[in-house]
Parts: structure tokens; sequence; C-alpha cells
């Protein structure tokens, strides 16, 4: 069986995978309240099967297993979702707020009306790696310098804040995720991006945050950092997207059950309120935490 880094390097395959994921239309979710129906966004559309100038190769299965077919297209299909990720966070980075909703409302419809099934038991695939796991000094010492002036620039001292140091701060973190992707700092460095897109920038940032947070979570699902919860937060008070604040409040109980009980209290209080609110916007006034300053929607 072929490595998967080496399917990465087949030509086309990429574009075969995202067809594959989208083909997989067997059933949708029908909870609207997790899965909200948006309104598609206005912009061109192309040819799913024969996107004009993209050579898209013939699958070989001569000499090949059931298993080698499913592990290749589930890494594609995976991929698909990842680089429309990429994009939007990329279109946003630069300004380019059409082109990131076109991303964003892609990525929501795959998420919506793709139902992707298990076509060989768990068992049977390799085990997934988790997550970056080289350590490479290099990388260490440029998150420590990334750690180091945030803290200077005010992290955690909101009187000692300082734009500029915080982005010599953002700037060795996305070196160090750009140089050393396999460094087991990455996905640590992913995180705090976020952190710094989402406190200490402007309002279009808070959308960057997400895509950086959901990085952070691709790299390392077992990720020590409150990914679902930042990210929660976020849709409810700063874009005010009920829907996918109740999806990342419902992660933070089931995936982050035991990060911080703070969290997850405030989760499912959030949940409640949420759920019994009739208008979409405007998120209810809650109490603050205990130990902390609610977040307030800006």
């Amino acid at each position: 069986m072929s490595t998967i880094a080496q399917r990465i390097a087949r030509p086309g395959i990429l574009m075969l995978g995202m067809m594959l994921a989208a083909g997989l239309t067997g059933g949708c979710k029908t909870d609207e309240l997790a899965n909200p129906k948006r309104e598609r966004a206005e912009g061109p559309t192309t040819s799913l099967e024969n996107p004009p100038q993209i050579r898209v190769p013939d699958i070989p299965i001569a000499d090949r297993t059931e298993v080698d077919l499913v592990e290749e297209m589930m890494l594609h299909r995976t991929m698909y979702a990842r680089y429309l990720r990429a994009l939007v966070q990329f279109y946003s980075e630069h300004g380019n707020n059409e082109k990131a909703t076109w991303a964003r409302t892609e990525l929501s419809d795959l998420t919506l009306h793709v139902k992707p099934y298990s076509y060989v038991p768990d068992a049977e695939l390799p085990a997934a790696k988790i997550g970056p796991t080289t350590s490479i000094a290099e990388a260490d010492k440029l998150y420590n310098d990334g750690m180091a002036l945030m803290k200077k620039g005010g992290h955690g001292f909101p009187a000692l804040f300082n734009q500029e140091t915080m982005k010599q701060a953002l700037a060795k973190l996305k070196e160090l995720v750009n140089r050393f992707p396999s460094s087991d700092k990455t996905d640590d460095a992913c995180f705090f991006i976020g952190e710094i897109h989402k406190e200490y920038f402007e309002e279009k940032d808070n959308t960057i945050a997400v895509e950086w947070y959901k990085r952070a979570l691709d790299l390392n699902p077992r990720t020590p950092h409150p990914v679902r919860f930042q990210t929660a937060v976020i849709y409810d008070y700063r874009l005010h997207e009920r829907e996918e604040a109740l999806r990342w409040y419902n992660r933070v109980l089931t995936e982050e059950p035991d990060m911080e009980k703070s969290n997850t209290e405030f989760a499912k209080l959030r949940i409640r309120q949420l759920t019994t609110e009739e208008t979409r916007n405007a998120p209810a006034e809650i109490p603050p935490e205990p130990g902390r300053v609610a977040p307030q929607p800006k």
C-alpha cells in the first residue's frame, strides 16, 4: 500500500477527492438547530465533475484493495474540507470578503448535505496520526519567543497591551507554522494565533481567529487548549451566528468536558438560553462565569 504522502503527491488526485466528497449525497442531517439552512452566497459556480482547465485522471482499480481505495478517498474527502477552510482564511486575511463568503458557503453545503459513509470498519484502517509529533529545537525557540512577546505585549495583563509587540508575537508564531509544520508546537501556535486575532486585533479578525482555532483542532483533535469553547464564543458574541454557536457549545460538552469546568457550565447555560431564544441574533444577557468577566458582544 502506498503511503499517504505518496497519495497526496499524485497529480490531479486532490480534485478527484473533491468530487468524491461532494458526490456522497446519500442523506443529509435533519437537526436544523445544529445545522441551519443558509441561503447560498451569490457568485460564479463551476462544474464539479468537469472543472475547466483541470485534468482529472481515471482511478486505477487493478491490483488495488478495498482498503486502498477507501483510505485514499477518505484522505481527499477530508482535504476538500480543509482546503475550503484554508480559502476562507486566505481570503479573509487578504480582505476579499466576497470570495471568503463563497468558500464558507461551499464548506457549509458540504457539511450539511454530504453524508460520509464508513465503507470499511475503522479497525481495518491504519490508525490516524494525531497531530504533528516531532520535537524541533528551532521551532521550540520560535514558540517560546512568540509566547514571551505575547506576555510582553499584554496577554493576560491588559494594562500592558502593546499592539506592535503583539504583532511581533504573531509573526513568530506564524513563522513556526509555515517553516515547521511537523513540529509538535504547531497546533499550539495555531491556537495562540487565533487568540491574538480574537482578543487584540480588529473586529474583522474574528473570522480569521475561528479559522486558526479550527486549524489547531485539525492538527491535533486532542489539543489541550479550549479551541471549541473559544470558537463557540466567537460565533455567539462576535458573529451572532446562533446555530453555529449551539453546535460548538455542544462540542464543548462532548469533546472538552474535562478541560475547564467553568467552560462546560457556561456552555450548558448558553445552550439553554440560545435554544429558547426566538431571534437568531442578540445573545441574552447572562451573569459572568465564576472567576471571570462574561464575554460581551462587539
